[in-house]
């Protein structure tokens, strides 16, 4: 009697305890503080006329001396100046909620851009992040997440500019651990994301259609891009750069781009689901929609361990991996790319000298690209696929593997303008266009040394009058199983101070091993 006495006290007092832990958990629970702030709750009306600047920015307040949380932004549309961004926050834009950009006024606008570090080097949009929608500099774990809209109305797409006007709609400044994801962009700004020197940076399932750039990512490291449309006719939609804004040079490092599409349809109607192509002669360079993928113009820094898989090109520029202000452009793995409908050059990498640059800088590099697995189809073979160094500065150990492009013949107008030498254009604006018409359909390869071309297929949709492929300057060429078709010119293979040329299994090309070629065509 007494063990059973004992086993239903000892079961009582466990038992006992376990309650009194619940009870005190609860309590716990009870007296933890909220995490989620309701932009409402803090005098937000989200009726599209008031303005709720104030409100918001209170609401940040609140939940940033809480020690973080959730930034709430219910069904409703928030017209909106400069919001501003505090550490362990996160905007969330729940269904149909939009924050809206508010259209400045001479007494009202956007926070003024604050003086710059160096505005120098690179255009007045890289050097300022203040004048923004929303904006943050030198903050920890922060988040914009959400189905909902950002709609940059009231921003303007050029520069430069005062107080109080705002261009961009998200710009963030020497932030670490950043996550924007679920939601969409329409019309933000001259850039509808600028994030410079940011660090830890994910970007997820976002939609944006805008009227300049998509997305910048400048002097940023271990950046995840994944899952993105980017719609963007009238400037880059993902656009890697590092900028001398922070006043040095820093290079973006260690960035995966996957799974995501990019095109150049007219404004707006990506998101409105027509996808006209109409205002391509609107384009402020008049080259037509951009819409790309691209590495530079500004690339001070460089750029190094990055690697692009899975994405979509559609009416818009090609591939473009440019360094021309100093930087190294190096390891780089490109692969799984499908395109349509390109108005340029599929692929260009282009090392150059503009050289904005602090005095006494050094002609950057260009090395180790591997890209493989692309297929374009319908490729204006204007400006063909152009891979240039300048002289005494080569594009070094380029590996281009089952590449099939299917090029669109010359109109009529563009055969009488048909280059018979291309300039190099060292200190110029790197874009295909600059170069002028092409005097081959295909490749144009120039100052390089050491590149390989392996299961490379070029047709034509129709007639052609030029080569397919024009080496000049290159030190060290591989064609393995590289075919070509032939147009009205019945050579393939163009060459001029070309050494260590190696040719098997290519049609229509013969097998050969050529040291030293002075002057040569097949």
């Amino acid at each position: 009697m007494k063990k059973y006495i004992g086993f239903f006290k000892s079961f009582l007092f466990q038992h006992t305890l376990c309650w009194c832990f619940l009870f005190l958990g609860l309590n716990t629970i009870q007296a933890a503080p909220d995490t989620v702030f309701n932009v409402k709750t803090f005098g937000a009306k989200g009726d599209s006329s008031t303005l709720d600047t104030q409100a918001i920015n209170n609401t940040i307040e609140a939940a940033a001396k809480a020690g973080g949380g959730t930034v709430y932004f219910p069904a409703g549309t928030y017209l909106s100046f400069s919001i501003r961004l505090k550490s362990h926050i996160s905007l969330y834009l729940d269904q149909g909620a939009t924050i809206l950009a508010a259209t400045p006024s001479d007494k009202m606008g956007y926070d003024a851009p604050e003086t710059a570090i160096n505005d120098t080097f690179q255009d007045f949009g890289h050097s300022h992040w203040q004048n923004s929608l929303i904006w943050g500099e030198n903050l920890e774990d922060i988040s914009i997440l959400g189905p909902g809209i950002i709609h940059g109305k009231g921003l303007s797409r050029s520069g430069p500019y005062r107080a109080p006007i705002g261009n961009k709609a998200i710009a963030l400044k020497l932030c670490r651990n950043v996550t924007l994801k679920d939601f969409t962009i329409l019309y933000g700004g001259h850039f509808g994301i600028l994030a410079t020197g940011v660090d830890n940076l994910t970007i997820d399932n976002l939609k944006i259609d805008t009227n300049r750039d998509g997305m910048d990512i400048d002097c940023c490291k271990n950046v995840r891009i994944s899952n993105c449309t980017v719609n963007s006719p009238w400037d880059d939609a993902i656009c890697l750069k590092s900028s001398f804004a922070l006043g040095y040079a820093r290079p973006t490092e260690n960035v995966t781009i996957t799974n995501c599409s990019v095109s150049g349809f007219d404004r707006g109607t990506f998101y409105n689901g027509t996808y006209l192509r109409n205002e391509a002669h609107l384009v402020p360079d008049k080259e037509g929609p951009t819409g790309r993928i691209k590495f530079g113009t500004e690339s001070n820094g460089g750029f190094k361990n990055i690697t692009i898989s899975n994405c979509v090109f559609e009416y818009c520029r090609g591939l473009a991996l440019e360094t021309v202000d100093g930087g190294l452009l190096e390891d780089v793995t490109i692969t799984n790319i499908t395109m349509r409908d390109i108005i340029n050059s599929p692929i260009f990498l282009r090392l150059g000298g503009r050289m904005r640059a602090p005095e006494g800088t050094a002609v950057g590099a260009l090395r180790r690209i591997n890209i493989s697995n692309i297929n374009v189809y319908n490729a204006d073979s204007r400006f063909a696929s152009l891979i240039s160094g300048i002289p005494g500065h080569d594009i070094e150990d380029i590996r281009l593997s089952n590449i099939s492009i299917w090029y669109r013949p010359l109109d009529s107008i563009s055969k009488k303008t048909i280059q018979q030498e291309v300039p190099e254009y060292e200190k110029d604006y790197p874009e295909p266009q600059k170069f002028g018409i092409i005097p081959a359909y295909g490749f144009f390869i120039r100052h390089v040394k050491n590149i390989e071309l392996s299961n490379v297929n070029l047709h034509l949709i129709g007639n052609e009058t030029r080569p397919a492929m024009i080496l000049t300057d290159v030190k060290g060429i591989k064609l393995r199983n590289v075919t070509t078709a032939k147009g009205a010119d019945s050579r393939t293979l163009v060459m001029k101070d070309v050494s260590e040329l190696s040719i098997k299994d290519s049609a229509p090309l013969r097998d050969k091993d050529d040291k030293k070629i002075q002057s040569k065509s097949y």
